[in-house]
This record gives C-alpha cells, sequence and structure tokens, in this order.
C-alpha cells in the first residue's frame, strides 16, 4: 500500500522541525501556555510594527525638513577670505566643468537692519542673480507673493520672508530701509549706510530660521550697498546627489587650492555642515527612539522563554520518550529552539506586514482618524508641518526584522538547553 504523501515528503525534512511545529500548534490541556505564546506573538508583531511606523515617520520628517532647508541653502558653497571672492567667474567656470554639478551662481550675504514705519528687525541680507539662483534652490516654488525674476539690477527691489515681512508689518510696495553695518564717514561723524527699497515679494520656506531672517535683493544691488565692487561672498553648487555632498566638497577644496590657488584661498562647505547640529540632533533622536522601540520587541521576545520553560515542562514525558527513542540531547533542543522561532517568525512578519501598511498609508489613516474624532494632532498655527509625512526605508525594515528574529532565538537558548538536559528516567518515574 502507497504511504500518504504527506509522510513520504516528512522524510526528507529534520522530524525536530515537524515536531517543533506541531508543539507551537497543537492545542495544549494548558491553555495559559497557549495564552502566552500568544501574547508573546502579538507583542512582537506590535513592537515591529511601532519601529517601523515610527522610524518612517521620522524619515519623513527628516526628508521633509531636508527638502526645506535645501530650498533656500545650496548643496555646496565655495567662498573666499574675508567673505570675498574675487574670481567667481572662473570659480563657477571650473566647476562647472565637473560632471557631478548641475549649476552654479554667485552671491552676496551680509547682515543688515531693516526698517518700515516703526517696526525694525535684523535680518541676512542675500543678493542673487534670480536666473542663476533659480537654478541651485528651489526658493522659487516657496514664493507667496511676487517672483524672484521681480529683483532686477538697479531697481532695488527686495523679497522678505512671510513672518519677517510680518514682524515690520510691510506689505507689497510698501518702501523698506535697509541699514548696512558699514557706516560712512560724514561731517557730522560715522553714520550708517542707508537704502531704500521697495517690497516686490514674499517666500515661505516653513522654517523660521529664513522665513523670519532672510531677505533677498539682486546681487548689482547688495554689491552697491555694500561696496563690494565686481567680487562676490562665494558660489553656490547644485549637485547631481546631494549626499556626496561631504566628499565632493572635500575633492573640490583640494582640486580649487591647487589649481587656482594663485588667485586667494577657497573654502568649501557642504549643506551638512551648514546645518550640522540640527541634522545629528534628528539622528540622535532617531537612534534613541530605534533603542526604546527595541525595548519593546525584546521584552515580547522574552516572553517566549516563560512560555517555552513552561512548555518543557509539561512536555516532560513527550521528552523522555523520544530519548528513549534515540533522540540526542542536541534534537531535543532543536525542536525546542523551532517552537520558540516560529512564535517570533510569525510574530516578526505579521508585525512587518502590519507596519509597512500603516507607513505606506499614514497619509490617509491620520486624516481620517483626526475627522472621526474631530482632532488636530499637527495644528496649522503652531506647527510648520501640518501633514504627518512618512518615508518608508526598506533598509529599516530590514533591520528591524533581522533585530527581532535574532531577539527571538536568542530567547529559546535557554530553555530549550533545559529540555536537553532532562533525564528520561526522572521525567518517567512519576508517568
Amino acid at each position: 500500500m502507497a504511504k500518504p504523501a504527506k509522510i513520504r515528503h516528512m522524510k526528507f525534512l529534520p522530524y525536530e522541525l515537524f515536531v517543533g511545529w506541531r508543539y507551537t500548534r497543537a492545542k495544549r490541556k494548558n491553555h495559559f501556555i497557549s495564552f502566552i505564546s500568544l501574547t508573546s506573538m502579538v507583542g512582537i508583531a506590535l513592537g515591529v510594527a511601532a519601529l517601523i511606523v515610527v522610524l518612517s515617520v521620522m524619515n519623513g520628517f527628516q526628508k521633509e525638513l531636508r527638502t526645506r532647508i535645501l530650498g533656500v541653502a545650496s548643496h555646496l558653497e565655495i567662498t573666499g577670505s574675508n567673505n570675498q571672492l574675487g574670481d567667481w567667474q572662473r570659480v563657477a567656470a571650473f566647476t562647472s566643468r565637473a560632471h557631478h554639478v548641475l549649476a552654479s551662481a554667485p552671491y552676496i550675504t551680509a547682515q543688515g537692519m531693516l526698517s518700515y514705519d516703526q517696526g525694525v528687525q535684523g535680518a541676512i541680507i542675500r543678493g542673487i542673480v534670480p536666473a542663476a539662483e533659480d537654478k541651485v534652490a528651489d526658493l522659487g516654488s516657496h514664493m507667496k507673493a511676487g517672483s524672484l525674476n521681480d529683483l532686477r539690477a538697479g531697481e532695488f527691489g527686495i523679497i522678505l520672508g512671510a513672518d519677517l515681512a510680518y514682524a515690520l508689518g510691510a506689505q507689497i510696495g510698501d518702501k523698506v530701509v535697509v541699514m548696512a553695518p558699514q557706516g560712512q564717514f560724514t561731517p557730522t561723524g560715522v553714520v550708517p549706510r542707508l537704502k531704500q527699497f521697495t517690497l516686490v515679494g514674499l517666500f515661505q520656506i516653513g522654517m523660521y530660521e529664513y522665513d523670519a531672517g532672510l531677505a533677498l535683493i539682486h546681487m548689482d544691488d547688495a554689491a552697491k550697498l555694500y561696496r563690494m565692487g565686481s567680487n562676490v561672498s562665494g558660489v553656490r553648487l547644485k549637485l547631481k546627489d546631494l549626499f556626496e555632498a561631504p566628499a565632493i566638497a572635500a575633492t573640490m577644496t583640494d582640486q580649487l587650492n591647487r589649481r587656482l590657488n594663485p588667485y586667494g584661498n577657497y573654502f568649501v562647505t557642504d549643506w551638512t555642515q551648514q546645518h550640522a547640529n540640527f541634522f545629528r540632533a534628528v539622528q540622535m533622536e532617531k537612534r534613541v527612539m530605534f533603542i526604546i522601540l527595541t525595548l519593546i520587541v525584546a521584552v515580547a521576545a522574552f516572553n517566549i522563554v516563560s512560555t517555552l520553560v513552561m512548555a518543557v515542562t509539561d512536555k516532560r514525558a513527550d521528552i523522555a520518550i523520544m530519548r528513549t527513542f534515540g533522540a540526542s540531547p542536541a534534537s531535543i533542543m532543536k525542536i525546542f529552539i523551532i517552537q520558540g522561532a516560529f512564535i517570533g517568525v510569525i510574530g516578526t512578519l505579521l508585525g512587518a506586514i502590519f507596519g509597512i501598511l500603516i507607513a505606506l498609508n499614514i497619509e490617509t489613516i491620520i486624516p481620517f482618524i483626526e475627522h472621526l474624532f474631530n482632532v488636530q494632532f499637527l495644528a496649522k498655527d503652531v506647527y510648520y508641518i501640518s501633514d504627518l509625512p512618512s518615508d518608508l526605508v526598506w533598509s529599516d525594515v530590514i533591520t528591524i526584522v533581522c533585530v527581532s528574529f535574532v531577539l527571538s532565538l536568542l530567547a529559546t537558548i535557554y530553555p530549550s538547553y533545559k529540555a536537553s538536559r532532562i533525564n528520561p528516567a526522572e521525567a518517567l518515574r512519576y508517568e
């Protein structure tokens, strides 16, 4: 008579696998063990899902803020000594030949004081060439009123951050006085240089640092106001890959000082250096959250220890019988490792699937919850980012799944070892 297909298939696989799987899904007389197994599985699933969702949200915030910062800041900035670059045309031409550079733009930056009516505010004044600036930054897409092209040489127009204009009380068309810190000598003494500019536009990046402290004017007007002549403060570059900026900055510094050194010393800074403290803080928060949430997974995973300890006690007679039939201590240990591993794997997979689904649809789920309970998690009048962003990074998912699986395996070692040390004669004495 032919053997059933299931039996024929089993002989090609280790019997420990089937016994371990049977112990995992079999109905036990001791329902408490089953309850703890289910609790461990659910705990691992929730911990893994929470890790994936939280890290995806933090990645989303990091990406959103990086996008907003780079709306104003460039990938690389090349400056000279004393904040002046006399041969910027040579520098721009030299860097534009590099295959990883997409565009370049000169700029002048200096401090200034803005005055309108009774309002006075300090700000960073940046002189730009509108056509070139739009190629190295995304500032044009953040204009609330007017456009960068409204800045024309000789017309002394100015574009302010929305919060800066609000603080001054100025509106489009108003005359704003810009005071340069460099003074000029007069018969009555040293007085600051003043120039009246017409407000022609407003921008809003969503970063208070820029919205309340940055003003844009045409580079030629800035050169006149700050008496820069034909010099500029530096050249801004846009790269094909912004994440290569630190490596390119180091290489470009060496190349510029080696080939163009007779014209002066050059300093190249990338966007990560300009906002180093901010990005370090975000990265540190992400690591801390990963550690905290991993502890939740660890607590759930080590519930497997309790499950297996009680399972070993419950199966002492079965272990003794298997040992009597020739099963080695290593085989007994494998059975209970497999049983605990199944709990960990199922919990991890369920958590990963659940977490991925939430992370991919969080921009739909959160508005639904807000509408259902009539609440708002990120109020528009308090937070610049009113929508909860999410950026699912698959390397994070793989790391979380691997960590959860390893913790589950570690939790099985002690009870499995104790099961392998059971003496068959002692176990069967009272059976």
